[in-house]
């Protein structure tokens, strides 16, 4: 019996060791395979395409792709000067799913240095708490972002964008526009050249930790591209002196509105482009829409007067009338089939030329019943009405210059003296230029062409012809002129003041008004044509050359000064005629 059981426990002991043996192999082979997997996964990868999974699920939980912005090209004016550059700014955006851990005082120190109050921001988390994105501020200062980044709290972060700023402020706001939060043009030639300035954003990898900070760059995979920079026409001297002299114009006289064009008529470039009422486009909170508008191209008008010296042309063509040309206005009034036209006072029997410096509305009648529609239509046209002048700028108005199958004797006098038609301020500038430039007209521009010439323009009027009604133009500025308050001491000014009746609910109100001016300086040699437009003036003054006169006057005198254009030599008997102001007739 003693040995059966001494037999049995070698037995059992035996498959004891043998249990162990087998269960320390399997754990041993375990250990082993698990070495082998983790060698073909870490050291060997070409072996096994599970260390190409790890790794990338590896990066995919700490390697992310972050924008670059793009700098935003700047715009300058002819002469360099800024006019809009973008600078950098932080926005500071969070992931509320995280950010809900915070506790109410780390809400507090966030909400404090976001300059916020404490209850909205709480209500702005509570409202996307199931997102994963929200703003908390745009364009903070770096100083101001590092103040919230400073407070290490999870889920709050920040990213580098641009911010807009424009030097010049209100005097260029309608011309330039202005780009919003996301830095992306909306008006003006911020939205014109939105794809030349914008540029294209870059790409960079970035590790970042569990809180979602970045915690090194890793590599840049495309370059951000900067915007292209954009140089105007435009010379702010000249610029501020025009939107100086119409703000002040407009505020003395209650004008509703007012804007001013200047083209250097050399080579057809607009420098200056005032407008009121304007705009800081740095801070537009409670800016109305109507200040943001660009009057000077989009705003059409009716010109009113100052097309008599292009009817005057019109006539000159045909070889039937001269500047000497001798018209009966007696006794001061016309009558057309359905209207009677009126002059100021009964001028008698004038020349043509005087028709042009009286503003006679008679003369000017009678020259129209003389001429084809469609020869004085035909020369508006090569003078650069009824078409768009092609600045590029959003919503330019290409006016309206009408056709008609049959033209009725009042609606061919009223086209005459400028009503039935309608033009921009830029428009009827480029029609003056040509006229300064002896009928060759120039392409206007907003963007400063290097290569551009003197020599690109197109001949739409004889020479001669072009002289004749500058000459007639002076007489304007004449002491018996109605633009004598244009006169500019030193130089001969040529020009034409407009007064035009606004239509209202029922037709044309005999109390609103426009107030314009057309005219281009020195008449001899001419260097710069503008336009000034005071759009409903409710002071006692409002004829053209009480009102739009002066300030063309104002700005030319100042512009010959800046741009160094030498005084011509009046002889003092024409000087002293100069100082003469006669008031009798003078209306337009």
């Amino acid at each position: 019996m003693g040995a059966v059981k001494k037999q049995q426990q070698q037995q059992q002991q035996g498959i004891a060791r043998w249990r162990f043996a087998l269960v320390a192999g399997l754990l041993c082979a375990l250990a082993a395979a698990l070495v082998v997997h983790l060698a073909g996964l870490q050291v060997l990868p070409e072996q096994d395409r599970g260390y190409r999974f790890l790794q990338d699920q590896g990066r995919a939980r700490t390697i992310r792709t972050e924008e670059i912005a793009a700098y935003r090209g700047s715009i300058v004016d002819r002469n360099g000067e800024l006019l809009a550059v973008s600078t950098p700014v932080h926005t500071i955006w969070a992931n509320p799913q995280l950010l809900k851990e915070a506790d109410a005082a780390q809400l507090r120190n966030l909400a404090a240095a976001l300059d916020t109050p404490p209850a909205r921001l709480a209500k702005r988390l509570e409202k996307y708490r199931n997102k994963g994105f929200m703003y908390l501020r745009r364009h903070m200062t770096p100083e101001g972002a590092q103040k919230v980044l400073s407070l290490d709290l999870a889920g709050v972060y920040s990213k580098k964008e641009y911010r807009r700023f424009y030097p010049a402020g209100e005097v260029t706001a309608q011309l330039l526009g202005f780009t919003n939060i996301d830095d992306l043009g909306q008006e003006g030639l911020e939205l014109a050249y939105e794809q030349s300035l914008a540029g294209e954003p870059g790409k960079r990898q970035v590790v970042k930790d569990l809180k979602g900070r970045t915690v090194r760059d890793l590599a840049v995979k495309q370059e951000a591209r900067p915007g292209r920079d954009l140089q105007l026409t435009i010379d702010m001297r000249l610029q501020y002196l025009a939107y100086r002299e119409l703000k002040k114009a407009v505020a003395e006289n209650g004008a509703a509105s007012g804007y001013m064009v200047i083209l250097d008529t050399r080579t057809g470039d607009v420098l200056a482009m005032a407008n009121q009422p304007s705009f800081n486009p740095n801070n537009r909170a409670g800016v109305k829409a109507a200040a943001m508008r660009n009057r000077a191209l989009i705003d059409q008008f009716e010109p009113g007067s100052t097309i008599k010296p292009l009817t005057a042309l019109a006539a000159l063509e045909t070889g039937r009338w001269q500047p000497h040309t001798r018209i009966n206005t007696s006794p001061g009034y016309i009558r057309l089939p359905g209207k009677t036209l009126l002059d100021p006072v009964n001028y008698g029997e004038i020349d043509l030329t005087r028709v042009i410096t009286k503003s006679s509305q008679v003369g000017i009648t009678k020259v129209a019943m003389d001429l084809e529609p469609e020869t004085l239509r035909g020369l508006f046209y090569r003078l650069g009405l009824g078409e768009a002048v092609g600045s590029g700028f959003p919503g330019e108005a290409p006016g309206i210059l009408p056709t008609r199958g049959r033209w009725h004797p009042i609606e061919l006098a009223n086209f005459a003296f400028g009503y039935g038609l309608t033009v921009n301020a830029v428009q009827l500038a480029q029609a003056y230029s040509v006229v300064a430039n002896a009928g060759l007209k120039r392409p206007v521009s907003l963007i400063l062409e290097p290569g551009k010439t003197p020599q690109d323009a197109d001949r739409v009027v004889e020479s001669e012809l072009a002289r004749e009604v500058t000459a007639m133009l002076e007489t304007v500025i004449g002491p018996e002129g109605t633009g004598r308050h244009a006169a500019v001491e030193g130089y001969r000014v040529a020009g034409k003041t407009g007064t035009v009746h606004k239509v209202g609910s029922e037709g044309y109100a005999d109390n609103r008004y426009r107030s314009v001016f057309a005219g281009f300086v020195p008449a001899d040699n001419p260097r710069l044509a503008a336009v000034v437009v005071i759009d409903d003036p409710t002071s006692t003054k409002y004829y053209g050359g009480e009102v739009a006169a002066p300030v063309f006057g104002k700005v030319m005198t100042g512009a010959m000064r800046l741009l160094q254009v030498p005084p011509e030599k009046i002889a003092p008997a024409e000087q002293q005629l100069a100082t003469q102001l006669d008031e009798r007739g003078t209306t337009s």
